[in-house]
């Protein structure tokens, strides 16, 4: 993927949840306001074969039905002009590491305060407070007003 430098990106992780969706907006907000681009990047990984050793297949898993449903949601978020604007990337892997790679010379890594996962009264999930701590880049964490 060929990146123009002088243009700043703008990194949000989505999950489908609202406080993912929150984080959309924002990024698509701020990047207007420094006219840059946004990419949103969503990350799978089969749960429970971290430690496992044999091959690692999903028979249910289509990915590209995947993309279809991220940009469908991404469309309905924002609407069609919007999200046709804004990189949607589907990759596999730990989403913390995925983001954290994603996010390498990025303006600004955008996350929802609280993902899919975790519990009801976690201030951060998992992957927000992973990111905060380790991304090479400022990191923005969006709550939902569902939150």
């Amino acid at each position: 993927m060929d990146r123009d430098a002088s243009v700043p990106r703008v990194v949000v992780g989505v999950d489908g949840s609202p406080a993912s969706y929150a984080a959309l907006h924002w990024a698509v907000r701020y990047a207007g306001l420094v006219e840059g681009t946004v990419e949103a990047i969503a990350a799978w990984e089969l749960q429970g074969l971290q430690n496992w050793s044999g091959p690692a297949v999903d028979m249910d898993f289509d990915a590209d039905e995947a993309r279809q449903r991220m940009e469908q949601e991404l469309t309905e978020v924002l609407g069609a002009d919007t999200a046709g604007s804004v990189a949607a990337h589907l990759v596999h892997g730990n989403a913390a590491d995925i983001l954290l790679r994603a996010s390498q010379g990025a303006e600004v890594l955008v996350v929802g305060s609280r993902g899919r996962g975790g519990f009801a009264r976690a201030l951060l999930g998992s992957v927000s407070q992973h990111v905060s701590q380790h991304a090479s880049c400022p990191v923005v964490i969006v709550r939902s007003e569902r939150s």
